[in-house]
């Protein structure tokens, strides 16, 4: 048997019977033979808890000492888990992100993994034990300061330890049984899918999708990381993630894998831009100068009376404040009349490679958006997805609609959702 890396998230180790019951699972790997390396995220809400009171203190809390707070989370897990698996008569030895050998670059709250160094992972398990690792931190490479990895954190912990140590699989461990079509807290009659590609698991996750995060299946795809959705209140079979069916598995690639929603961005319009060469450069030059990333972007056709356009772009909530600040700045620069900002919509992607040989996709899926009596306001494609943007009230009876309006509805029972808050 070969070595297994697990993560368990917060929903999985919410309390001490959560621990317990995520120790036991964790012995019965080791016990059928593999090396198993487990991370670990915060207890239940921890995270949020401890954003929380860091905003309290104070309403900007400066970068490195916050990173030292979050982290305590992680720490907190993984002491408990280890003495829970000792407990159960193994040992497992537990390692913050630094002890495990993540570097990571400087950037405090959003680092990025530079290199993954697990000498001391290797000799715990060459010793017999269990590794158990603090999910989401790491170590700057240059000031050797604590960092963290941001949202998905401990996802992409799991999946970078999992290619530095030659794993057979990274299990993802969450409060559902794997990738389904759509959101099961939205769509009840959601799908449990039983293989995704690589590709296709991408978009999903770019789009909305929380079950994996994006920075962590594309760290699998580069390093051809085989991912097993599964849920660590049962014993079922989850999702594999991988650029093909593991084993036997046969199965035929989806036209359409799911349909994704999020409603954590907002969507900024910049108001009368000169239309001339180098207005659109020079705005998302100062987006790009602010380190905000921005999702979907369209640009009116300018009025031929007054040579002006509008360009509209989204981008993550959290910084809108931040972008409109820059914007402001060099309004007289670029030459606008005004910014408007809206954070209140709702984007809905779908997603299928099968969509690019298939016509009449986007003509079904623009059709159940509107005989749900949806307004879109914004359009994106690539070649296996459709994004639009709508009005944020609308998003829920929108992905539903276009759930159903593809066939995606399971025949079966309800899709379950263990545990979480959803916070």
């Amino acid at each position: 048997m070969g070595l297994v890396v697990q993560k368990y998230g917060g929903s999985s180790v919410a309390d001490a019977e959560g621990i317990k019951r995520v120790a036991k699972r964790i012995v019965e790997a080791k016990q059928n033979g593999h090396q198993v390396v487990v991370v670990v995220s915060a207890m239940g809400d921890t995270t949020d808890e401890l954003i929380d009171l860091a905003e309290q203190v104070s309403p900007m809390p400066a970068g490195r000492e916050f990173d030292m707070l979050l982290t305590a989370g992680e720490r907190i897990s993984m002491a408990l888990l280890a003495m829970a698996i000792k407990n159960l008569g193994h040992e497992a030895q537990s390692f913050t992100g630094s002890q495990a050998g993540v570097i990571t670059d400087s950037v405090h709250n959003k680092a990025r993994i530079i290199d993954v160094t697990p000498g001391r992972i290797r000799t715990a398990l060459d010793e017999g034990n269990i590794a158990i690792v603090a999910g989401f931190q790491g170590v700057s490479q240059d000031k050797k300061d604590i960092t963290t990895l941001g949202r998905g954190g401990s996802d992409t912990t799991a999946v970078a330890l999992a290619a530095a140590l030659d794993a057979e699989v990274c299990e993802i461990y969450t409060d559902v049984d794997g990738v389904f079509t759509a959101d099961p807290r939205v769509v009840k009659k959601a799908r449990k899918i039983d293989w995704i590609s690589f590709e296709d698991m991408l978009e999903l996750a770019s789009s909305g999708s929380k079950v994996l995060l994006h920075r962590c299946v594309e760290y699998a795809r580069r390093y051809n990381i085989p991912i097993h959705v599964r849920s660590s209140f049962s014993g079922l079979q989850g999702t594999w993630v991988s650029n093909e069916p593991q084993g036997d598995r046969k199965v035929e690639q989806a036209i359409i894998s799911g349909v994704a929603h999020d409603t954590s961005e907002a969507k900024i319009t910049v108001v009368g831009v000169p239309d001339k060469p180098g207005e659109a450069a020079a705005i998302f030059r100062t987006i790009a100068d602010s380190e905000i990333n921005i999702d979907m972007v369209v640009q009116n056709v300018s009025a031929a009376s007054t040579g002006l356009t509008d360009i509209s772009f989204t981008l993550p909530k959290t910084e809108g404040r931040k972008a409109i600040d820059a914007l402001e700045k060099q309004k007289a620069a670029i030459g606008f009349e005004s910014l408007r900002y809206d954070d209140q919509i709702g984007k809905i992607s779908l997603v299928g490679a099968g969509m690019k040989t298939n016509p009449g996709v986007t003509a079904s899926f623009f059709e159940a958006l509107s005989d749900a009596g949806v307004n879109i306001e914004l359009i994106s494609t690539s070649e296996i997805r459709i994004s639009v943007v709508t009005r944020a009230d609308d998003v829920n009876e929108a992905v539903r609609a276009v759930h159903t309006a593809f066939g995606l509805d399971s025949d079966s029972a309800e899709a379950v959702v263990y545990g979480g808050t959803g916070r």
